[in-house]
């Protein structure tokens, strides 16, 4: 199969800006991590990562929608257009609309891009990640990283993400005791 991956890393940093293909590179190399012991697809995997926010990009977004549902529609059309195979396309699909969806029954390519993007969001990367979009907010930002910190850990599925997560909660945890002691809890 033959895929245009300059196209579709282009499209990505032109839709995406730069916080969309570094998003996705994070997340390429998270799962080379996380799924160094599987056995997957590869090219799958890759073209998922790189499509499966654009729903969320101008000019696809849409209000109301979700963007892992847009996105899903986005790409579909995307792989439709370049004829790639319809197995590899569903494989794709799937792992865009559940990359916020964690469920051990799903493929291991679904798996292993949902629980990359839920460490995309631990860790000092995903501390600054919140806080960047609330910058006159500060505690909704530290709000929105503690209910994180709670809850994705608990959601992740392989066990080598646990792992990563174990040391991304520590960081996180480290960096927002000292971000309370410094502004003495005034933010």
């Amino acid at each position: 199969m033959d895929i245009d991956r300059d196209e579709i890393i282009r499209l990505t940093e032109e839709y995406g800006g730069q916080w969309g293909i570094n998003h996705t590179r994070r997340l390429l190399h998270l799962i080379s991590l996380i799924g160094a012991d599987q056995r997957y697809n590869t090219d799958a995997t890759w073209v998922a990562a790189y499509l499966h926010d654009w729903g969320g990009y101008s000019p696809w977004r849409q209000e109301g929608v979700h963007h892992a549902a847009r996105s899903k529609e986005v790409a579909a059309d995307f792989l439709v257009e370049r004829a790639y195979p319809g197995d590899f396309a569903a494989l794709v699909l799937e792992c865009i609309e559940f990359h916020h969806d964690p469920d051990p029954g799903r493929s291991i390519e679904a798996i292993l891009l949902c629980d990359a993007d839920m460490l995309d969001f631990l860790g000092v990367v995903g501390v600054l990640r919140d806080f960047s979009k609330n910058p006159r907010d500060l505690r909704k930002g530290f709000e929105t990283v503690q209910r994180r910190r709670a809850a994705l850990p608990d959601s992740l599925i392989l066990e080598k993400s646990k792992e990563i997560a174990v040391q991304r909660v520590s960081q996180m945890d480290e960096l927002l005791a000292t971000f309370e002691a410094d502004t003495f809890g005034c933010f």
